[in-house]
């Protein structure tokens, strides 16, 4: 049996076979619900032939639904659909590989579960030590302790993962720069900022040159490409500014700011994390579209913590797709073991 693992957030779907292969998609899921089925059947029709499907998801958080539950089945309906009569699972929280049926009656366990088959599939490479777990999105962060060869979160759910640090609701793509920070540097000296969806983290990533251009992205804050002039102008708004008086020096001061706050935030969420563990970890495991800020981040801690690159031993675009390709590797695995 062949397996395709889906990852179906609010922005993306993400799809990997666990070999090799993945993709990922924009999708403005919450306010675009109707096209959840079709697209989930374009991107099956271009992946790489498979018997089954398992699904895991953190988009029932959109706010198209009326609960997260209601979220769930719509989501678990959509995949159904597109499965076109292959047999589909449904990732449980407790590692349960479910019919999509016993899911949907199940929603608190099906709902934001991408995390733990993410990080039970990074304890291997650990080889029997204590680490973590630090995979960056373009629009979250998830720190996992991991121990004795499985993850040892705290928390559960989205809300009780964010009250312990385990989830910061930060990533390198989506996040607007008014919740990076208040203020960026300009003219020597220091900007209050416009608390407006100007700009997004992508553009302070593009201008540092960390993140590729994208000419095609309609996904930014005005919608234009995701290069680094239209970023420029999206940062300059952020000050109030255009791209008549704000330098490409300008967006890059700013840029670098945006970095040391997110370093701040995510250091202050590891320590919280790491308080709680009973020996201090020495290695992490690192994945997904911002694992460049990970890394970093892992440098900059005393001890610091050895990484180990999912990036590099897989690939940028697995790295990127990473509960999708861990999501295929497990069911693959249960269904040989």
């Amino acid at each position: 049996m062949t397996w395709l693992g889906l990852d179906i957030g609010g922005a993306s779907v993400k799809l990997a076979d666990g070999l090799g292969w993945a993709d990922c998609v924009p999708l403005r899921l919450w306010q675009q619900p109707e096209q959840l089925t079709p697209k989930l059947i374009d991107m099956l029709t271009a992946a790489p032939n498979a018997t089954r499907l398992a699904v895991t998801m953190t988009g029932e958080l959109c706010d198209c639904f009326r609960t997260k539950a209601d979220g769930v089945r719509q989501i678990l309906a959509a995949v159904e659909r597109a499965a076109a009569g292959r047999e589909a699972r449904a990732y449980l929280i407790d590692g349960r590989l479910a019919t999509l049926e016993h899911a949907a009656e199940l929603p608190h366990l099906a709902a934001a579960s991408n995390w733990h088959a993410l990080a039970r599939f990074a304890c291997r490479f650990l080889e029997g030590r204590a680490g973590l777990l630090i995979d960056v999105g373009s629009t979250t962060t998830d720190i996992v302790p991991l121990a004795d060869g499985r993850p040892c979160a705290r928390g559960t759910d989205d809300t009780e993962r964010l009250a312990c640090g385990e989830l910061v609701y930060t990533g390198v793509g989506r996040t607007p720069i008014c919740a990076v920070t208040r203020r960026l540097p300009w003219g020597g000296t220091s900007c209050p900022i416009a608390a407006e969806l100007f700009a997004t983290t992508a553009d302070a990533y593009v201008v540092l040159g960390d993140v590729p251009e994208q000419p095609a992205a309609t996904w930014t804050a005005d919608g234009r490409p995701l290069t680094v002039e239209f970023a420029r102008q999206r940062l300059a708004r952020m000050i109030c500014a255009d791209a008549a008086t704000f330098t490409l020096s300008d967006a890059w001061q700013a840029a670098e700011a945006v970095r040391r706050e997110q370093l701040t935030h995510l250091r202050e969420a590891i320590t919280q994390v790491l308080t709680r563990q009973p020996v201090r970890p020495e290695c992490a495991v690192t994945s997904g579209a911002g694992e460049f800020l990970a890394r970093e981040l892992l440098a900059r801690l005393s001890p610091a913590f050895h990484a180990i690159s999912l990036t590099r031993k897989l690939g940028q675009c697995v790295s990127i797709c990473a509960p999708a390709h861990a999501l295929a590797v497990l069911a693959r695995e249960a269904d040989s073991g």
